[in-house]
């Protein structure tokens, strides 16, 4: 986003909305204008995330240009939804940060939360610019795409057609982060996996316990049994 459209977006976020249907009335002219702008591989979303027990599966309100990453109208928020509903009070808006797609394509997102009078979280409005038609035209010109600098702070983000490949994503990425096939891990690597990803929200998604376990080999049990054993040192 440029910086004009950045201040925008902020002072808009900063105002408050009673419900994100509201949010939805006034903003929805300008997502299909934003996304006939910028043309096909820009898509804009808003999600409602008004409520404790919204239902991270079904957040999608509206949405342009829904074939970056394969969603539509009542598909599901993405890995940053878990953090939203950690802390709804928290200014959770962020630019220009790196996400993937499903099929591995990689996004340059930014996102910004809407508030009501209260203070929580109740929508989201968020920009997904495609990278990958750049990135083939770099392998043939290295100068057309310089590389990004990213903040270190800078969220990471997941996008699935569904709440389990965005969890079964962010299980492969702290698999990742351990170094080593799951089959040469340690019992204490097995465990710094399932640390991470309750650091991180999945092991409050459904039916994730018996994914990870499955991914890392050993019985739900074992993967509980773990989970105790990481919360008892905090």
């Amino acid at each position: 986003m440029s910086e004009a459209a950045t201040a925008l977006a902020e002072d808009a976020a900063r105002q408050t909305y009673e419900s994100a249907e509201e949010v939805l009335r006034l903003y929805r002219p300008v997502m299909r204008a934003l996304a006939t702008a910028a043309g096909p591989s820009v898509e804009v979303v808003l999600h409602n995330l008004d409520g404790a027990d919204v239902d991270l599966g079904h957040t999608i309100m509206a949405i342009e240009n829904g074939h970056v990453t394969g969603r539509a109208v009542g598909g599901p928020s993405t890995s940053l939804g878990i953090d939203v509903m950690k802390d709804r009070q928290k200014n959770h808006d962020a630019f220009g940060y790196r996400a993937v797609t499903s099929d591995g394509r990689e996004l340059r997102c930014s996102s910004v939360y809407f508030h009501n009078a209260a203070g929580d979280i109740i929508a989201s409005f968020c920009i997904n610019v495609d990278l990958s038609p750049l990135q083939q035209a770099r392998n043939m010109l290295e100068a057309l795409l310089p590389v990004a600098n990213t903040a270190p702070d800078a969220p990471q983000e997941h996008f699935g057609t569904d709440m389990g490949s965005v969890m079964d994503q962010m299980i492969a990425e702290a698999i990742g982060e351990i170094g080593r096939p799951v089959a040469q891990m340690t019992r204490d690597d097995k465990i710094a996996v399932l640390e991470k990803l309750d650091q991180r929200g999945v092991t409050q998604m459904r039916k994730s316990i018996q994914t990870i376990a499955k991914r890392l080999n050993i019985s739900r049990v074992t993967a509980y049994s773990y989970l105790d054993e990481t919360r008892s040192r905090g």
